[in-house]
């Protein structure tokens, strides 16, 4: 029957004859496209499969196949012909209605093999197919659905291979994971290509089977020929079947107008997944509605260790974006599960018994390296000279040592001298110089044994110094790791309380430029120390980063099949003098004012109330950028260029004129940013100016780094926004700034904390004054971009569409400030405005030149992130629809959200300052201040500093107190939580007022 598709017989049935009977025998098959069926049966027949599926579209040609299934199975008789296992074909061979392998998924029947002759050859009418059915369809119609493929939405779709694409696609889900894939294919498209189908998405392939096929003469080459003419792409003919050198379509097309013949090749391709569980788990990701990424999706690789790091991976990055909605509330001292693996890998492979409180995460060992040194602000500090680059420049350049003696703890001068790595050399500068600080590597031959180790130990504890010891270039991480002599002394010797281990993880596979960095420190006090300088400086060390060192450290647990080892006894440290340095004055005052992130103990679970982060759910698309950003190989550059981008992103949403003579810096936060502007100020010997309700964190900050800081009084009738007249008075003060350059902070046009809204009106006023008075501004818009309507707002521009508030002109307000000197900084942070829950990327932009100089290099954006959130930038300012609707759908819930809480805080006795955008509010505890209370450890008078330690004990809910905001008695909530995390975070609130205000005075 002419609708009725017969398989390329000969050919296909040749080549599946060359294979082992271990491919078919006993094994579960499906035979796509199976036509009139006889190759189901034949296969059936010859190796005694458990059962055989054959699989069509056409309805028609399962009847066909039923009936030769039913004329083979059955002798003239009519009665069932037995095989030796005493099993006819009618039970080993079903025949099904199928658009691919959709009867074996819904069935959920695992395969062993799938074979497949399908249509290579693209519907010249793709338009009329889906609207017809099949069912009464004409005989025409059901010839052209069995001989031809429509568009399936896949990169190969171009070549006539996106039905074979399909396919494959479907049977990862359901191949076992030892099966085996068999396809003929048409070599039209070329062997490159067709072989690349198959390795892109993680297979190995063997070319079982190669002959030639004469091209039919009434065939239409017109469709490659125009592929041809678009793209540098060739498909591959050849004159006759003797021909041996490849023609492309275009000569192919003129050569068969002229007369000619010319075929194609055929070939049969075996196909196995290189790791079968983990392309599952990709390709389970995948099926969610990311076309994009699959069309991304590259697995082929020429090195096996690449493959194996890199495609490990992928899948547990899958897992990762699948299993969590929302983005997890992780500690600034690291990931704890990344934290576990690590003392995991000491443990198994080392020897060494430690617990993840001993491991901080730093984004480098360079910023753990400043972080250490900025801690403490040793008045002299030797550090190895190949760990320097990174320092601040103000460090190495104070070259007398002399003039230390003059130098008081106070002033946190810090003198970094460079020393030599080779350890006798070392030890006789430490014991010259006496330095307070000491960060060294080891040189390969001081590796070999303990002594130069115990040496360095012993002269820095002789001498009264901290030492770091940089242990990255001697850290494999490899099944079968050399060990170094620091690590075998850490086996058998609790470390010092003066040491510090440092670890910089480079050595990957695949990534060159990804790091992250750990420190192992077995004294409590400065672990928790390490990483308060993290949550103050750096905000957090990115997470995808850790998962990627995570996975690997995973995959070498998994690996690790030795038998348990027997814990030697450790010796206890050693005993330090006591006259170590220890944390300077300003990091001491600074830790102590800080309200810190507090993770969950074993009795209480704490809901998050306190952080400058969104945990709303992840929507798809950003899933889909972020995981094609690693499925990518080969990014260029300019995929990876965010500028053009962030331009975009100040010009519409600012009018900021980002010229060519702008400078722009990035970096893993806006924090890290932040933070090198308050370095640049101290180094200036300038006064930050904040405004009272500024973020916590950044005060603290300011303070931890030594800087000078200044107030600024503000109101909570105006949101605690900065008033002209009293920035103007304060700027005036010539006792204050005649030899001081003031740093004026301002947050907007969202400001953070207060979630209040500067116009266009009042920031051009605030600059205005700035200039007047020569005063550098930083303007950080990180926690803008989500301004929500509300009925409430006083000033005329209530309506807004999206993107289109605040309207700030910042052209003109810089344009009016051209004749002053003192420059503008923008800082920013894409995180929120992207909806990137948990990924963060931030910005600084002046047309200050001088910053590319006076800045270290900085831990930049790993280049997959500059690419995900390149593609995020792309896709706002060119108005995709459902990215657009995203970002207002996310600002209908804040609004929702900030509406509830306010309203849950107001009838629980709260005064709550009002909201307008961003992710957080103020509000202060007017009913609760006074009243005497006790509960779990804590009895007492409440007021605004100690409510956030009472909330906590009683309910479980960590809010931000007023020793964070600043201003008496306020306290921050943020609420963009997970909506079960939220309603919980609203009964705690409410559970609260019970327990104080209700008549009961403890649990």
């Amino acid at each position: 029957m002419p609708g009725i598709f017969v398989p390329c017989s000969a050919a296909f049935y040749e080549g599946l004859g060359q294979q082992p009977d271990s491919i078919f025998r006993d094994k579960t098959v499906a035979e796509l496209g199976c036509g009139n069926g006889w190759m189901s049966i034949a296969l059936a027949q010859r190796w005694s499969p458990f059962k055989v599926y054959g699989l069509d579209i056409n309805p028609r040609a399962i009847k066909i196949a039923r009936i030769n299934l039913y004329l083979n199975a059955l002798d003239d008789d009519g009665l069932p012909i037995y095989d030796g296992e005493g099993k006819t074909l009618l039970d080993r061979i079903e025949f099904h209605e199928s658009d691919l392998l959709s009867c074996c998924r819904d069935s959920k029947i695992e395969l062993d093999c799938i074979v497949g002759c399908i249509p290579q050859v693209l519907d010249p009418n793709p338009e009329v197919m889906p609207n017809i059915k099949i069912n009464t369809s004409s005989e025409e119609f059901l010839y052209s659905l069995c001989n031809y493929c429509s568009f399936q939405g896949v990169v190969e779709d171009q070549f006539g291979l996106g039905l074979i694409a399909r396919a494959v696609e479907e049977g990862i889900a359901l191949i076992k994971p030892m099966g085996i894939m068999i396809f003929s294919m048409g070599g039209r498209p070329g062997q490159v290509l067709c072989e690349r189908l198959f390795l892109r998405r993680g297979f190995r392939i063997n070319n079982l089977w190669q002959s030639k096929l004469m091209q039919a003469a009434d065939t239409d080459l017109s469709d490659l020929v125009e592929i041809e003419k678009n793209s540098p792409h060739r498909f591959e003919f050849f004159v006759d079947l003797g021909g041996n050198q490849p023609i492309s379509a275009r000569t192919a097309c003129a050569y068969m107008k002229s007369g000619g013949c010319v075929s194609h090749a055929l070939s049969m391709y075996s196909c196995h997944l290189r790791q079968p569980d983990q392309v599952k788990k990709i390709f389970d990701f995948l099926k969610d509605g990311f076309p994009e990424v699959s069309s991304s999706l590259d697995l082929s690789f020429d090195d096996n260790s690449v493959a194996d790091e890199k495609i490990s991976f992928l899948a547990y990055l899958a897992s990762f974006l699948k299993e969590n909605k929302s983005n997890p509330c992780e500690p600034p001292a690291g990931c704890l599960n990344f934290r576990n693996l690590v003392t995991g890998f000491m443990k198994a492979y080392h020897h060494i018994p430690l617990t993840p409180d001993n491991v901080v995460v730093f984004p480098s060992r360079a910023v753990a390296i400043e972080n250490a040194l900025q801690l403490f602000s040793p008045a002299l500090a030797i550090v190895d000279e190949h760990l320097t680059r990174h320092l601040p420049k103000q460090w190495l350049t104070s070259s007398t040592i002399e003039e230390r003696a003059d130098c008081t703890e106070a002033e946190n001068i810090v003198t970094v001298i460079e020393s030599p790595r080779k350890c006798d050399l070392l030890i006789e500068f430490i014991r010259k110089l006496k330095p307070q600080v000491v960060v060294t590597g080891m040189a390969q031959f001081d590796t070999i044994s303990t002594a130069a180790f115990v040496n360095l130990l012993n002269v820095t504890k002789d001498v009264g110094s901290w030492l770091f010891l940089d242990i990255s270039e001697h850290l494999e991480l490899s099944r079968v790791p050399s060990s170094n002599s620091v690590l075998r002394y850490l086996a058998g010797n609790t470390l010092p309380s003066h040491a510090t281990v440092l670890c910089g993880l480079v050595k990957n596979q695949v990534y060159s430029d990804l790091e992250v960095a750990f420190t192992i420190s077995e004294q409590a006090a400065f672990s928790e120390a390490l990483s308060q300088t993290v949550e103050l400086l750096e905000g957090h060390t990115s997470v995808i980063s850790q998962q990627y060192y995570g996975c690997l450290f995973h995959q070498l647990l998994a690996f690790q099949n030795c038998e348990p080892h027997a814990q030697q006894e450790r010796q206890p440290a050693l005993v330090l003098p006591q006259r170590m340095i220890g944390f300077s004055d300003s990091a001491i005052s600074a830790i102590k004012e800080a309200d810190f992130f507090l993770p969950d103990s074993k009795e209480s679970y704490v809901i998050h109330m306190d952080l400058d982060r969104s945990f709303l759910p992840i929507p798809s698309s950003v899933k889909a950028s972020i995981f094609e950003s690693f499925v990518r190989q080969n990014i260029m550059g300019s995929e990876t260029d965010v500028r053009s981008g962030i331009e975009r992103l100040l010009k519409r949403n600012y009018n900021y004129p980002a010229e060519s003579d702008s400078e722009i810096i990035y970096g893993n936060t806006s924090p890290a940013l932040f933070n090198k502007l308050v370095r640049r100020c101290v180094q200036e010997r300038g006064t930050f100016v904040f405004p009272l309700g500024t973020n916590g964190h950044y005060v603290s900050a300011a303070k931890f780094l030594n800087a000078n800081t200044l107030t600024i009084p503000t109101k909570s009738s105006s949101g605690f926004k900065i008033e002209p007249s009293v920035l103007q008075d304060t700027l005036n003060n010539e006792e204050l700034f005649s030899f001081s350059t003031a740093w004026v902070y301002i947050s907007g046009p969202t400001i953070n904390p207060s979630g209040f809204l500067y116009s266009a009106k009042e920031i051009e006023e605030l600059l205005s004054i700035c200039a007047r008075n020569a005063a550098r501004v930083v303007i950080d818009t990180s926690f803008s971009g989500l301004e929500f309507q509300t009925d409430d707002w006083p000033f005329p521009c209530v309506q807004f569409p999206f993107d289109s508030w605040p309207c700030w002109d910042l052209e003109r307000c810089l344009d009016a400030m051209a004749g002053h000197v003192a420059p503008v900084y923008l800082l920013g942070e894409l995180s929120l405005e992207l909806t990137m829950a948990g990924l963060k990327f931030g910005f600084l932009i002046s047309k200050d030149r001088s910053l590319e100089y006076s800045f270290p290099i900085l831990s930049q954006p790993h280049s997959t992130l500059k690419y995900t959130f390149r593609k995020l930038l792309g896709l706002k300012y060119d108005w995709d629809k459902h990215f657009s609707n995203l970002i207002a759908e996310q600002k209908e819930t804040l609004k929702d959200r900030a509406n509830h809480l306010m309203k849950t805080l107001e009838s629980c006795g709260w005064d709550v300052v009002g909201c307008h955008g961003g992710i957080s509010m103020l509000a202060k505890p007017t009913a609760y201040i006074g009243k005497l209370f006790r509960v779990n450890g804590f009895e007492g008078t409440l007021n605004g500093c100690n409510i956030r330690e009472v909330l906590l004990r009683s309910t479980g809910l960590c809010i931000s107190s007023s020793t964070w905001t600043g201003i008496t008695d306020y306290c921050r909530f943020s609420f963009a939580l997970e909506s079960g995390e939220f309603k919980r975070a609203m009964d705690c609130i409410t559970r609260f007022k019970e327990l104080v205000l209700g008549g009961s005075d403890e649990l």
